[in-house]
């Protein structure tokens, strides 16, 4: 049984946590239920923080030379007082893995929020960032951020839980563990890493190899910023083609003949969405247990985070861990 670490995620405190919302709702949210035995979670309003009251007047983004926030039917200006909270909250933050934010909010929303033409005028005039996850993604965008709502997307979803929990491991090797921990850190993730990016894989595996004889601290200062590179997005459906096949090379003698073209119409089923990877993934775990690969079982792309936090509609997914 893999231990897993316990990952630090700021979230919005409207999703599950408090009634904090302008209306005096709180947002029951799934994710957030699986999540928290598993994650150490940082509830935060930022709205509320700043003294806005619960229910409150709606704030909204307005256009201009630079963005301004503002709530119309008082006409206050909360632009600064919004920025130097986030900035405050930020730079005493420390130790986190991720942030999960409410979206379509003008404080936590990541992408698609509203931008209004002017305090007296309700026209969209265009899509922006909240003030809040602005300052987040300016200051943590290699972390693993993503927004409520696009968690509902089972790809998106893994990518997040696969990153987060990645992270919380590297944090720990970052505290404690010294070059050798880094490199066992590394070797348990060539897999998971390789379906990201072989490319920055390799990059990453001659930062650890240390052929220059840096000291650990250097080291990370260089393999950190590989590492949020390489996850920045989703692996893709043909790299886990790859790895997959990289995997069953481990028992090309140990194989019958019909056991590897059985495996390789399987590929191809997945090629074609007809099946999720999961199905890949359990005959090459099978294939793990009963050929006692230990170099294998160490894997953490077979389970990146804890198997609880897969939901049983997963596995009719196409792109399942896609």
């Amino acid at each position: 049984m893999r231990h897993f670490p316990t990952p630090k995620v700021v979230v919005s405190r409207c999703l599950e946590f408090a009634e904090v919302r302008y209306n005096g709702a709180v947002i029951p949210d799934k994710a957030v239920q699986r999540m928290q035995p598993h994650v150490e979670f940082i509830p935060v309003c930022p709205e509320v923080e700043i003294g806005l009251g619960v229910p409150r007047e709606v704030i909204r983004i307005i256009d201009g030379e630079e963005e301004q926030l503002v709530q119309p039917k008082t006409g206050e200006n909360l632009t600064n007082t919004m920025k130097e909270f986030s900035e405050g909250f930020l730079n005493h933050l420390t130790e986190v893995d991720g942030f999960l934010l409410k979206n379509r909010s003008p404080t936590c929303g990541m992408h698609d929020v509203k931008v209004y033409h002017s305090e007296g005028n309700s026209q969209v005039v265009g899509k922006t960032s909240g003030f809040f996850a602005k300052e987040i993604l300016h200051r943590h965008g290699g972390l693993a951020i993503e927004e409520e709502g696009r968690l509902k997307n089972f790809t998106l979803r893994h990518h997040f839980l696969t990153k987060l929990f990645t992270l919380a491991d590297f944090r720990e090797v970052k505290k404690k563990e010294g070059m050798k921990g880094l490199q066992q850190f590394h070797a348990r993730n060539k897999y998971l890493f390789m379906a990201y990016h072989p490319g920055t894989l390799k990059k990453m595996g001659q930062t650890v190899a240390n052929h220059n004889h840096l000291d650990f601290e250097q080291v990370i200062v260089v393999y950190e910023p590989l590492l949020h590179e390489l996850m920045s997005k989703p692996a893709k459906p043909s790299a886990h083609v790859n790895v997959c096949q990289h995997i069953a090379g481990y028992f090309k003698r140990e194989l019958s003949k019909e056991e590897k073209e059985s495996f390789q119409s399987l590929l191809e089923q997945y090629k074609e969405e007809k099946v999720p990877l999961s199905a890949v993934l359990s005959v090459l775990n099978c294939w793990v247990a009963r050929f006692q690969s230990e170099y294998l079982k160490q894997q953490t792309y077979f389970e990146p985070y804890p198997m609880e936090l897969v939901e049983i509609s997963d596995s009719g997914k196409g792109r399942a861990y896609s």
